[in-house]
This record gives structure tokens, sequence and C-alpha cells, in this order.
């Protein structure tokens, strides 16, 4: 793959325009730790494919402001070059813009909330990185998880924006038993699919075909994980007896998948001896996005990728002897 690279990044290296499209492409394939513009690529028209065909295309389009307002805040702030090149700084803004508009209401406001959230998470991913570092682990989606949950709080306290797409405000209440359905085998593809494009907050099967594409043309074991952690996300959720619309629309299982990958082949070289604990770690995973669904409940709030962040890290603070690779991918100052 770096063979098939190479004139690309030759061009890139000779001209300013290509670099910036670069480094956006890198962004958006770091949502899902592939530092490959073909990835981001595949990824960008996964996500255009779905947005279009839910009828939102405002989601695409504000993942594509914020990921352009991320690019120009880290140009302005000066960032550390070789993680600005390899998209570090995109992906955090790429899922602040697309999160907004699913939850928010279309307007010309909507798209300077999005421009600034883009930005300010360039602001975050410095202050979180640089927090990590003291404790050797990646800032992840965290800056993502922050930035957005506190601007879709504050959408409830201004009028300029319409919050209809959000939860509903509620108490927690226990789980109706009849919403645990027999998994069938036709609920059980849809919920690994779903669970992979929900990653960008978008529930397609196409696009999730797209996706797994994305990442195997840089990593075929980030591929290969990506669809066991959803497979075993899917499989843990039914047998613990969550509700089948939340796990056949993918909701339980976008985060799992991404803690398979992370714990699996991006911070620990790729073994049984990983692969098993990555198991843990996923499973664990699905026990914290239930958790986190209903802690989020009473504010209405998505709980969004938190529950990866949190798991992800527990998995990887205890620093065990695993051959771990570096996990703080983005420098604590530029």
């Amino acid at each position: 793959m770096k063979a098939l690279l190479a004139p690309w990044e030759r061009l890139c290296a000779s001209s300013a325009v290509l670099r910036f499209v670069d480094i956006n492409l890198r962004g958006v394939g770091q949502v899902m730790f592939m530092d490959n513009p073909l990835s981001g690529l595949l990824f960008l028209v996964a996500i255009g494919w779905g947005s279009y065909a839910g009828g939102v295309p405002q989601v695409a389009t504000g993942g594509i402001v914020a990921l352009l307002a991320s690019t120009v805040a880290a140009y302005w702030l000066d960032v550390d070059r070789t993680d600005l090149h390899a998209g570090l700084f995109g992906f955090n803004a790429y899922l602040v813009g697309l999160a907004l508009p699913t939850f928010l209401a279309p307007s010309p406001l909507l798209w300077l909330y999005v421009a600034l959230g883009g930005a300010v998470s360039v602001v975050a991913m410095l202050a979180i990185a640089r927090v990590c570092k003291t404790w050797g682990v990646a800032a992840l989606t965290a800056p993502f998880v922050l930035i957005t949950l506190l601007m879709l709080l504050a959408a409830r306290a201004f009028a300029g924006f319409g919050t209809g797409a959000l939860p509903v405000s509620a108490l927690i209440t226990p789980i109706d038993p009849s919403a645990a359905n027999p998994l069938q085998f036709g609920d059980f593809v849809e919920g690994v699919l779903q669970s992979i494009s929900q990653v960008f907050l978008k529930g397609n099967g196409l696009s999730a075909v797209l996706l797994v594409a994305g990442l195997a043309v840089n990593s075929i074991p980030a591929a290969v994980l990506a669809v066991a952690g959803a497979t075993v996300a899917v499989v843990t959720a039914h047998m613990l007896g969550a509700e089948d619309a939340l796990i056949t629309g993918g909701l339980l299982g976008f985060s799992p998948l991404l803690t398979a990958i992370a714990l699996g082949c991006v911070f620990y070289p790729p073994s049984l001896r990983v692969v098993l604990y990555a198991l843990v770690g996923t499973v664990f995973t699905v026990i914290l996005q239930g958790a986190m669904n209903l802690a989020f409940m009473p504010f209405g709030l998505p709980a969004l990728t938190a529950p990866f962040v949190v798991a992800t890290w527990l998995f990887l603070l205890p620093g065990l002897q695993l051959k771990a690779t570096s996990a703080v991918p983005v420098k604590a100052t530029s």
C-alpha cells in the first residue's frame, strides 16, 4: 500500500492544495485509526451515501464543514506538522460535524455552530492529549465526546437551535422484557452492519460495506477486528437481553468494535493473547454502553463514543507487557 501511495505523497509534497486535501482525507480515516487517504475517501463516500439514503444530507455536509474548520484551525495554531499530516486533528472534528446536524435542526446558525465545534475540537485534542500523555494513553475520541455533549447541552439553553432529534429527558426505568426478542439471522446481520456504520452516526448496510473496504485497503487485521467486534457486540447484547431495536440499529455495537480495533491491532501488535484481551475489552464495552446510555438518559443526551474511550483507557492504563506500541500519537504541545 505504501508503494501505491508513494506517487500521491510526492504530489502532496509539491502542492499545498493537495497536501490540504490529503490531511482532510487522513483525518476522516483516523476515525477508525487509518492513516490513509484512500481509507478516508472510502469513508467519505460511505457517509455521503448513508446521509443521502437516510434523507439527511446535512449530516454529511456538517462533517465536511467541521473537518475543514479543524484543519484551518490546526494550521493557524501551528500544531506539530507530523501529527497534522497524519490527520490526527481532523477525526474528532469530523465526528462533531456529523453529530450536531444529526441532533439539531438545519439553519444558517447551525453551520456556524458546526464550524466552531470543529475548530474548538483541535484545542480540545491538544488539551486532552497533554493530560493523557501523563498516563501513557491516547486522547482517542474524547475531544469529540466532550465538545459534542457540551454543544448539544448548550443548544437547549438557546432558542436558535431546534433539538427535536435529541433523546427526550426521562427518568431511568427498567427495560421491558418484551422488548428483548429472539435474534433472527436477518436481525443479526443487520445489527452487525448497522454497528459498523453507526461509528459515523449513520446506520446503512452499504455504508458498512464501504467502511470495511476502507479499513481493508490499509489494514486487513483492522477490517477483520471491526467485523468481529461488531459480531461480538451483537451476540453479547442479545445474550444480556438488550432491546431488539437497539441491537439491530447498531446502537450497542459501534463503541465495542472501536475498542476491538484499538486493543486488537492499534496499540498492541496482533497475537492470540492480544485478540483475547481485546475480546474481553469488547464485551465490557457493551456493558459500558448500556450503563452510559442510562446515565445520560436523564439529560436527554446520547452517550456517543464515550464507552469506547473509557473502556480503551481502562484496558491500556495497566501498562501490561503485551508489547504495546506508542499510545500517545499527538504531542502535548506544538
